[in-house]
């Protein structure tokens, strides 16, 4: 079963860009100013064997920018991405792009060795690897004929 966030007002929101790109449409310009909000920058959680591994998108940000944390088994990506200020005489005909703080929590099994948890971020993914405890592992169990 997948879990699905439940955003109550995403399509409020979604009706509010229309609103604002038919104005925008209407009178040359557009009346969206840079986004500074809670945003959740999208994860993949993969499984094998031997680990898990946590990938999240986070372009355009430096290592300084982010967090991340294990505590009470869960660990915890937090963070900022700064707005960019538009140049003097310049001003934004749309934006698309989400600046603000985040966070993202993962529950970790009981079965994880937290100590053993890496991180590396190249091109802008974050990649986090879980590694499992041995007795967490499959194992082949021998089977004797008496």
């Amino acid at each position: 079963m997948e879990v699905v966030r439940w955003e109550p007002f995403e399509s409020l929101n979604k009706m509010h860009a229309r609103i604002n790109d038919l104005f925008g449409e209407s009178f040359g310009r557009s009346w969206t100013k840079p986004s500074s909000a809670t945003w959740y920058p999208p994860v993949d959680v993969l499984e094998s064997k031997d680990s898990y591994l946590i990938r999240a998108e986070l372009p355009g940000m430096k290592k300084e920018d982010f967090h991340l944390e294990v505590k009470d088994g869960t660990l915890t990506l937090t963070g900022e991405r700064k707005s960019e200020k538009a140049a003097n005489g310049v001003e934004y005909r749309s934006v698309e792009r989400v600046s603000g703080k985040f966070w993202r929590s993962f529950s970790l099994p009981e079965t994880v060795k937290h100590d053993g948890i890496q991180a590396t971020y190249k091109d802008g993914i974050l990649e986090i690897h879980v590694p499992k405890a041995e007795e967490a592992k499959p194992r082949q169990i021998e089977i004797s004929v008496h």
